[in-house]
């Protein structure tokens, strides 16, 4: 048995397992509508997560929503854009989670 390795290479390999999500995907709805521009749904990446991002008016009403895949997601609140204020929701415990948003 000592034979049977001589001059073998023993390397050891990492693997890491990365669930896949799949995610709904509008690049434009407005409050009331279907999604007007980018329907579908993409596949989020290890680095990626499903999203959904709100604008409000200033005076808080909703202007717009956007959902998709997103890099480095991170859920954030009321953040300054413009005269707008912007939401964001991320998710990855499974497919199509960023509907329920």
């Amino acid at each position: 048995m000592e034979g049977l390795f001589h001059g073998s290479v023993i390397a050891r390999v990492s693997l890491q397992v990365v669930e896949i999500v799949q995610c709904r995907m509008c690049h434009l709805q407005f409050p009331g509508e279907k999604c007007s521009r980018g329907r579908g749904i993409c596949t989020a990446t290890a680095e990626e997560a499903c999203m959904v991002g709100k604008m409000y008016k200033r005076d808080g009403t909703i202007w717009l929503n956007f959902m998709g895949c997103l890099k480095n997601c991170a859920n954030v609140k009321n953040i300054r854009w413009g005269s707008y204020l912007v939401n964001f929701r991320c998710c990855r415990g499974y497919d199509m989670c960023n509907e329920a948003f």
